[in-house]
């Protein structure tokens, strides 16, 4: 494998990386416990579509470079030489790079498991006029990791009996006992992951 298809993989992983950085971020900074950078690349999701094509693009001109047939003066070159193509060259670290390429790119469809499951919630004995519920409208939400990693935060929310978050909507209902906590511990446990809380709705019971 020539120099050049050495340089146009490490750009292939390199748009690979970046395609789910903004999904990356969250569970490193779980991972980290430093929750607040999250949010910090939710700016690359509109551009996404492309650095994928850019590394479908990149790996599939790397195998097809890898694969086609070879000319006769070629081979006749390699016989002279009689030199064997190093690991770095071969299918072998090609198939390995391709892989950790796809990983990365399918990295938003698996990102949920790097959470932990929300605790079972316990028979707990609130009175009704204690429950309330509301719903927040959270900007910086692109993938299941971005409302894991809120979900995670509200887990720890002492009086927060459930969520419901969704990326997709850019929402997130949480019921809670008012006795406990109240919405700007809430607003607070969301905004500390690096996400806002652009609008708050109350849902009456």
């Amino acid at each position: 494998m020539k120099t050049e298809n050495q340089k146009g993989m490490v750009l292939g992983v390199a748009a690979a990386v970046a395609a789910s950085l903004c999904c990356i971020t969250p569970v490193l900074a779980l991972l980290g416990g430093i929750s607040g950078i999250a949010s910090s690349f939710s700016w690359i999701e509109p551009y996404r579509p492309y650095l994928i094509a850019s590394t479908v693009a990149v790996f599939g001109f790397a195998w097809y470079q890898q694969l086609k047939p070879r000319k006769k003066d070629e081979i006749g070159c390699e016989c002279e030489t009689d030199e064997k193509p190093s690991f770095w060259q071969s299918k072998t670290f090609l198939s390995i790079i391709t892989l950790f390429a796809a990983l990365m790119v399918s990295f938003p469809h698996y990102a949920h498991i790097f959470y932990p499951k929300s605790p079972t919630t316990n028979f707990i004995i609130v009175e009704k006029g204690n429950i309330q519920q509301v719903e927040f409208k959270i900007s910086g939400m692109d993938c299941e990791a971005c409302s894991e990693h809120i979900n995670h935060a509200l887990d720890g929310v002492p009086g927060v009996l459930e969520h419901i978050t969704s990326y997709e909507q850019g929402t997130s209902v949480v019921k809670f006992d008012a006795s406990k906590t109240g919405k700007d511990k809430l607003v607070e446990a969301v905004n500390s992951t690096g996400y806002k809380v652009t609008e708050t709705k109350t849902i009456e019971n």
